[in-house]
């Protein structure tokens, strides 16, 4: 278990590392998980103790998000100011969203049709 964290943190550091170095546009820990996600296709996969360890965290993946509650909290008069612009952007980046995972869906399942 103590190998598969420190694999999973040295990724998210050398993502941030990466990211701040080239001035990429991107948070460090989503160019991580491009690093560790190339690292698991070279391996053809993860090994027994990374897919334990990573299925314990997604199991207890709602703790991770008291944070971004306590944070939303903090910033109430924020989201009373601007709850228009707020909103609009939900709606429209979650419409974007399922738009294009809609399309790209489509995109990849024409050849998987039989």
């Amino acid at each position: 278990m103590l190998r598969a964290l420190t694999i999973l943190i040295l990724c998210q550091f050398a993502g941030e590392v990466a990211a701040r170095a080239a001035g990429l546009p991107l948070p460090g820990p989503v160019v991580g998980l491009v690093l560790l996600l190339v690292i698991l296709i070279v391996r053809r996969g993860p090994d027994p103790a990374l897919r334990e360890t990573s299925n314990g965290l997604l199991r207890n993946l709602s703790l991770l998000f008291v944070p971004a509650g306590v944070g939303i909290v903090t910033q109430l008069d924020a989201l009373e100011r601007d709850w228009k612009a707020i909103l609009c952007a939900i709606v429209v980046s979650t419409a974007l969203g399922l738009a294009v995972t809609g399309w790209l869906m489509q995109r990849l399942s024409k050849g998987s049709a039989s």
